[in-house]
């Protein structure tokens, strides 16, 4: 336990981390792909889920997706941004944080890692059909003849009753987190609280989340910041080096208490990094 904790603490190559980025990322798609729950539980979950959420004066999915509708050219863009700005926004983060601020990369790194494992629980524990297979009136928006969620090569490796939580939502909040925290340019940091909105409307817009899933990707998200900071505090006496390109051992991040704290342990370096 204390070598996984010395590992995680630490920023490692650029192979070394894309390779297990990637390695865990396909077994967690694998994986929510392969879980997938009877689609009669799926169901009657959703209609668990839009009972709740008419409860609280928060069925509004439809209303969103209408909207959407009335704005010429934006359904088909919020369908594109549905397949490509979620994994793109992510893999573009990471590797700023590893390549540029390199005592912030294994705190979120971790965090996202920690997010997917909570995640694929959520989805076992609770299968939930999205808004677009409740028939509750909302529209499968994504789906065109081009590309189908529900048959075909996609839904093969695509679960189409894992919609609690979104971690679409979740993942959303954990990049913006952590570029607000560590961009040095003002224009960038105020632009980043505006991601998760953005996603949020994009995954309601078009029929794959309701308001409910979107809550429970956000309490992932605050799980998994959590644990990521308490792991990324070396054990006492553990050895807290990691061998660099050339062989030669140099100190991982260790954590001075709270989630700033964790990814300042070294502020002299950071500081001289060049401004991006």
């Amino acid at each position: 336990m204390n070598q996984l904790r010395v590992w995680l603490a630490a920023r490692h190559s650029f192979a070394a981390e894309a390779a297990t980025v990637l390695a865990l990322y396909g077994v967690y798609e694998l994986t929510r792909g392969f879980v997938v729950g009877d689609a009669a539980e799926a169901r009657r979950h959703a209609l668990q889920v839009a009972a709740i959420e008419r409860w609280q004066h928060l069925l509004l999915e439809a209303d969103v997706q209408h909207a959407a509708r009335l704005i010429p050219g934006l359904e088909g863009l919020l369908g594109v941004a549905y397949l490509t700005l979620h994994l793109a926004t992510t893999v573009a983060v990471l590797l700023w944080l590893h390549q540029r601020r390199p005592d912030a990369f294994p705190l979120i790194r971790t965090a996202l890692l920690i997010a997917s494992g909570l995640a694929l629980v959520g989805f076992l524990a609770f299968p939930t059909a999205p808004p677009r297979l409740a028939g509750i009136g909302v529209a499968d928006t994504v789906s065109n003849a081009h590309i189908d969620l529900n048959t075909g090569l996609v839904s093969s490796v695509y679960n189409r009753y894992a919609a609690v939580p979104s971690m679409h939502v979740g993942y959303a909040l954990i990049v913006a987190a952590s570029v607000f925290w560590y961009s040095r340019r003002t224009l960038v940091r105020v632009l980043a609280p505006l991601y998760p909105p953005l996603v949020l409307l994009v995954v309601v817009a078009t029929g794959n989340h309701f308001f409910f899933d979107a809550a429970a990707g956000a309490l992932v998200a605050a799980l998994a910041m959590t644990a990521a900071a308490l792991l990324a505090v070396v054990p006492s006496g553990a050895d807290s080096t990691e061998p660099d390109a050339g062989g030669v051992g140099r100190e991982a991040p260790v954590a001075c208490g709270g989630l700033h704290d964790v990814t300042h342990a070294r502020e002299k370096d950071t500081l001289a990094m060049r401004h991006v």
